[in-house]
């Protein structure tokens, strides 16, 4: 397997993540329009989705804050590429930087130094998951910082049980306002510790607009939760509307008797992400 070809497949998928929204996330948009009644949430929703034409139709990313490179690699054990993705996936990220472009984004925390390429210690950062088999898939989150500074963790008291869960929330979504550029997706991560949280709730954000937790008790609960958001009022960037959130998605782990972690993830309208899948005999797919 040449990495040029492996590279460009993931420069590919940068690109697509920059610059074309899902059609998952337009479909949501376009039913969030015309259900709007305020004159100031329709317009908000009127110029996102005129921005995402016009993203789309010149290939240039639908946001300056073109995010963080996350990375989710689900990696088959039997693929012989395993030891390679690492320098793939950084490789993808200096060309796709110098060539889309994606503005440099990675700062060191301490002395402000920008690479200008978007690495550094631990960036692109790679979430890691071993599975069964010989495929890899690679789905790419641009992440922005106004979206992830409104993301947070809680470690609730236990006694409060799901009604407390739920409460917290609709608070978080409520104080953030417009700051994460509604309408927003918003990933849930229950129990575990507080980075499994933090994780579970990033994952979830993964997860297509429409789709539901194959629980039927949680699926309820992201409905639930869904309606009790819109109800708030917020609207699109914080201006008031029908539509605050387009998703709520939850995943969860079992938790210590006495620790409830609760994980929010807020994902602006934007919720950009691309996916590539390299089988063992070396046959690429981006979608």
């Amino acid at each position: 397997m040449e990495s040029t070809t492996v590279k460009a497949a993931l420069v590919d998928a940068l690109r697509a993540a920059a610059t074309i929204l899902p059609e998952d996330v337009v479909s949501a948009l376009l039913d969030a329009r015309e259900r709007e009644t305020s004159p100031l949430g329709a317009a908000q929703l009127d110029a996102i989705l005129e921005n995402v034409k016009i993203a789309r139709n010149g290939g240039i990313p639908m946001c300056q804050d073109t995010g963080i490179q996350t990375f989710f690699v689900r990696a088959g054990v039997d693929s012989p590429f395993l030891a390679e993705i690492r320098g793939w996936l950084t490789g993808a990220v200096i060309e796709a930087t110098a060539e889309i472009p994606l503005r440099p984004n990675t700062v060191n925390p301490l002395t402000g130094e920008n690479p200008g390429d978007n690495t550094g210690a631990f960036m692109p950062y790679i979430n890691w998951e071993l599975v069964e088999g010989s495929e890899i898939e690679i789905t790419v989150l641009p992440k922005g910082g106004g979206s992830e500074n409104m993301s947070a963790l809680y470690m609730l008291p236990p006694g409060v049980g799901l009604k407390g869960i739920k409460k917290k929330i609709v608070e978080h979504v409520v104080s953030a306002g417009g700051k994460p550029c509604p309408p927003t997706i918003v990933g849930v991560g229950i129990g575990g510790g507080a980075d499994i949280a933090m994780k579970l709730g990033k994952r979830a954000v993964l997860r297509e607009i429409g789709s539901r937790h194959p629980e039927p008790d949680v699926a309820r609960l992201e409905a639930e939760l869904l309606g009790l958001i819109n109800a708030t009022g917020v609207g699109p960037m914080g201006v008031g509307g029908a539509t605050t959130s387009l998703a709520v998605h939850i995943e969860y782990a079992y938790r210590h008797p006495a620790s409830l972690p609760l994980g929010i993830l807020i994902q602006c309208w934007a919720d950009r992400r691309a996916r590539v899948r390299l089988t063992a005999d070396g046959a690429i797919e981006v979608s």
